[in-house]
This record gives C-alpha cells, sequence and structure tokens, in this order.
C-alpha cells in the first residue's frame, strides 16, 4: 500500500512538471501568435494607405493565417493548464 502511495505522488510530480513544460509552450505559442497579428495589423495599414497590391500582401496573409494556426491551440491549451492548476489547488 505505501508503495502505491508513493507511486502517486511522483506521478503528480510528473504531471506537474509535464504541465509546466506545456505552459511554456503555451507562452512562446501566444506570444508568437499576437506578434504575427501585430505585423499582419500593422501591414494591413500600410497597406490601407498605400497601394495595396504586391509582395506585402502575401507577407500580411501569411501572419494572419500562421498567427491564427499557432494561437488557436496556445489559448485552448493555457485554458487547460490553468484549469488544472485550480483544481489541484483546490484538492490541497
Amino acid at each position: 500500500m505505501k508503495n502505491n502511495f508513493r507511486n502517486n505522488e511522483s506521478t503528480s510530480e510528473d504531471l506537474r512538471k509535464q504541465r509546466s513544460k506545456v505552459a511554456k509552450y503555451v507562452k512562446l505559442g501566444k506570444r508568437t501568435g499576437y506578434s504575427l497579428w501585430l505585423i499582419a495589423i500593422i501591414l494591413f495599414f500600410g497597406l490601407f494607405f498605400t497601394d495595396f497590391d504586391g509582395p506585402l500582401v502575401v507577407i500580411l496573409l501569411v501572419c494572419l493565417i500562421a498567427g491564427c494556426v499557432i494561437l488557436l491551440p496556445s489559448i485552448v491549451l493555457s485554458y487547460a493548464v490553468r484549469a488544472a492548476d485550480r483544481e489541484d489547488q483546490q484538492h490541497n
């Protein structure tokens, strides 16, 4: 019975380490996604007041799409990490 309890504690510590690792990647993903959106917004207003033509439009679209693709899972996982942290605090 004691060995089972010890394994449960080590599993809990492993989960906390894994959650902290996921939180680090989530933070990086959110920064990257929002930065790409910022670049896209700046490009949009720069192109809005000019001719809206050329290779900058392609860069604008790439930044928007890449920002969405990176940001969506990052936001969902950030909610999951926060919910898991709250649940751990309630049980302790």
